[in-house]
């Protein structure tokens, strides 16, 4: 069965009474005056001063039997297979002969 979601109306009320037990539990809210920003004006922007990729790259472990069977399969895939010859007489088969319109008009028998 599908949960239900809470309404907009739930997640106020739920904030409006965490909030009523804040406050009725000795808790105060700071007033911040409008523009405030907490960000100070000569902080360089916070995606400058993330650093990443400190730490050293790290030595890199070639495993040549892994890389030798890969390459063994990609060159067989590239390789063209050799078409096999068949023992068998060439039968003759029917073929049908079309007019301008698309409509057949014989059957001919041909040696291919």
């Amino acid at each position: 069965m599908v949960k239900k979601l809470p309404t907009k109306d739930d997640l106020r009320a739920e904030l409006d009474q965490e909030m009523e037990n804040f406050l009725s539990g000795g808790g105060e809210v700071d007033e911040i005056p409008r523009g405030t920003s907490g960000k100070q004006p000569g902080d360089p922007p916070t995606y400058l001063s993330k650093r990443l990729f400190v730490e050293p790259a790290g030595p890199r472990t070639l495993v040549p039997e892994v890389v030798a069977a890969i390459e063994a399969r990609r060159l067989a895939k590239l390789k063209r297979q050799p078409a096999k010859n068949s023992t068998r007489l060439t039968r003759p088969r029917r073929k049908i002969i079309y007019d301008d319109f698309g409509e057949p008009l014989r059957r001919i028998w041909v040696d291919e």
